[in-house]
């Protein structure tokens, strides 16, 4: 039986992890779970409540929750990380920084992203170390860790190859359009490339029937889909379906713009959400007053989830959010990770998008840079990333240049450099200026002074 291990058990989307994780255990094997954070308080409730999901949708499982690092990982086969160095306020702190300079805050795509990555690598390097040394050989860490491009870099370029970074934005993009068609969310596949939160759809099949000029032209995508943040004339202009997240570089001013108008970052919802719904869940009991506390989730969740790129874009999601045992869950980041699983359990060959190394499949990066695409996972673990023959000019502009950004990230954090830091948001197009990253760079230094070592 297999041994699943989540660091950063005690995050407010644990539930939704378990839910996943436990519909999933007896097809996979699954047969112990360990959810591991280091904020006692967050794991025993909202850790707790994960527990308890998973119990009720699967009694035989063997659940555990710990504050101990080298018990969660001891004898794991799979490792997920989700953490968040300096929690809620520090991403507060984050955006700010950059929104005093009229610079996107945004914690993956903006400059905001590279200082949540100084404290996340650091963090992630001390787990995967002893994932090393305590978990079984061979063992599988699937980082979910923001910014996910940044850290999965950064931890391969440091060596550990058993790292892959996921995201469920793809995933979330197709099983979106599925559903607008009425069409099982297995059936659709697609040809990705790029980088994390900065990919393209230049295919997309329903049972292998290619259906991308009919998405792009139809009006009900823009309104329906993660697409709704795009006009239908830019996603023609591309040639292509784009990830959500491409709207902070599209619509960059007017992404900073409405953000400054609401008077309100994503990182102060976010915080002030879960300030107001920790506080009511540590007066409930997650095994007596279980449907309370689901009832109390769905409540402060449901308005985290509502405000979704709101303020960034003026556009709200429409769907309300919903927490049900009993319906089948769409997996989230989690689906991600148990499709890589599956392909090891099942025998069979799974098609996944994820973060990999390039190994030459988009023409013009290097082979070691870690690209967002469409690979093919085989039953012994091995991966390989669809090649990506024709890749379109402009968005190749925009993926070299995120990519270079991201080299000298990882350059900086791992040689602590503050001259490869300023390099580095120097060249990100959503800073592009010496004066503004060496002022960003400073702040970030002072600001993140408990969470790393001295730089130089």
């Amino acid at each position: 039986m297999i041994k699943l291990t989540v660091i950063g058990g005690g995050g407010v989307r644990s539930m939704m992890l378990a839910k996943s994780l436990a519909q999933n255990a007896r097809e996979l094997s699954i047969g112990h779970i360990v959810f591991m954070d280091n904020n006692r308080q967050k794991l025993d409730i909202y850790g707790a409540l994960a527990r308890q999901v998973a119990l009720r949708i699967e009694p035989g499982l063997d659940f555990t929750l710990t504050t101990d690092p080298v018990e969660a990982v001891r004898d794991a086969d799979y490792i997920i990380t989700t953490i968040r160095a300096g929690e809620d306020q520090k991403r507060v702190d984050d955006e700010r920084i950059a929104l005093a300079r009229n610079v996107l805050g945004q914690e993956t795509t903006g400059a905001a992203g590279f200082s949540f990555a100084m404290r996340s690598v650091p963090a992630l390097a001390k787990y995967c170390e002893l994932i090393r040394k305590y978990a079984k050989p061979g063992a599988k860490v699937f980082n979910f860790t923001n910014p996910a491009g940044v850290v999965s870099q950064t931890l391969r370029d440091m060596g550990y190859d058993f790292t892959y970074g996921i995201c469920d934005a793809p995933t979330g993009m197709l099983r979106g359009f599925a559903h607008l068609y009425g069409v099982d969310p297995d059936s659709v596949t697609a040809s990705c490339y790029g980088l994390n939160h900065l990919s393209f759809f230049d295919s997309i099949r329903f049972s292998g029937r290619e259906m991308l000029p009919t998405l792009m032209d139809d009006p009900r995508v823009y309104v329906e889909t993660d697409m709704r943040f795009f006009t239908p004339a830019l996603a023609k202009k591309m040639g292509c379906i784009l990830n959500e997240y491409l709207y902070y570089f599209f619509y960059r001013e007017k992404a900073v713009a409405n953000i400054l108008s609401a008077g309100v970052t994503r990182g102060e919802v976010i915080r002030d959400v879960n300030i107001h719904m920790t506080a009511e869940l540590s007066k409930l009991d997650p095994e007596k007053d279980f449907d309370e506390c689901i009832k109390t989730y769905v409540k402060w969740h449901g308005k985290r989830s509502a405000m979704y790129m709101k303020n960034e874009t003026g556009v709200r999601r429409p769907d309300p959010f919903t927490f049900d045992l009993t319906s089948r869950d769409d997996g989230g980041y989690a689906g991600v990770a148990l499709r890589f699983i599956r392909a090891q359990q099942t025998g069979k060959p799974v098609e996944m998008i994820f973060c990999v190394p390039n190994n030459g499949a988009i023409p013009g990066l290097l082979d070691t840079d870690v690209v967002e695409i469409s690979c093919t996972v085989h039953p012994d673990g091995t991966y390989t990333p669809h090649p990506v023959e024709h890749p379109a000019e402009i968005p190749m502009e925009f993926i070299r240049r995120v990519k270079l950004y991201e080299r000298y990230a990882s350059r900086a954090i791992r040689s602590k450099s503050r001259d490869d830091a300023v390099t580095c948001l120097m060249v990100h197009p959503l800073v592009n200026s010496y004066s503004l990253a060496e002022e960003l760079v400073d702040e970030y230094l002072k600001s993140n002074r408990d969470y790393i070592e001295e730089w130089i």
